[in-house]
């Protein structure tokens, strides 16, 4: 991971997920978080944290933006911004890697916090040696 100055491109996605993190619904930890998602066809897509009762049945942003992008038939994914409060840039659990890796495996991926820390990364770094759709046959 290194710090690094952000493209225009990737502020856009910064905002795009600092936007979403204000409407993230989490009255249990109080950790919200935003995350926007970059495609190959240079749509945009976001999603923030939605906690559950069950906290089983929470939903993280990433996997919100993914869904979303999905849903609209974006499937290749090329960047995402993660947004969280506090001093250090947020990230991703494993179910969210795991995930995000099914359609973008070497996506950018930027680490944020609303002060403005930044951290760059990819997800390979993040998920190395990762189980995707070639292992099951069924990539291309």
């Amino acid at each position: 991971m290194s710090d690094e100055t952000l493209g225009p491109a990737d502020e856009e996605l910064v905002r795009v997920a600092s936007l979403q993190r204000e409407r993230a619904y989490a009255p249990y930890s109080r950790y919200k978080v935003g995350a926007a998602i970059r495609t190959k066809r240079n749509k945009i897509h976001s999603g923030a944290n939605v906690e559950n009762a069950s906290y089983g049945l929470t939903m993280c942003a990433e996997r919100s933006a993914v869904f979303g992008a999905v849903g609209a038939g974006d499937r290749e994914l090329e960047a995402i911004a993660v947004v969280v409060a506090g001093d250090e840039p947020p990230s991703p659990c494993g179910a969210c890697r795991q995930v995000l890796y099914e359609h973008g495996p070497a996506m950018r991926v930027i680490l944020a916090t609303t002060g403005g820390r930044r951290r760059v990364t990819t997800l390979r770094e993040l998920l190395p040696d990762a189980f995707g759709p070639a292992r099951l046959g069924a990539g291309s």
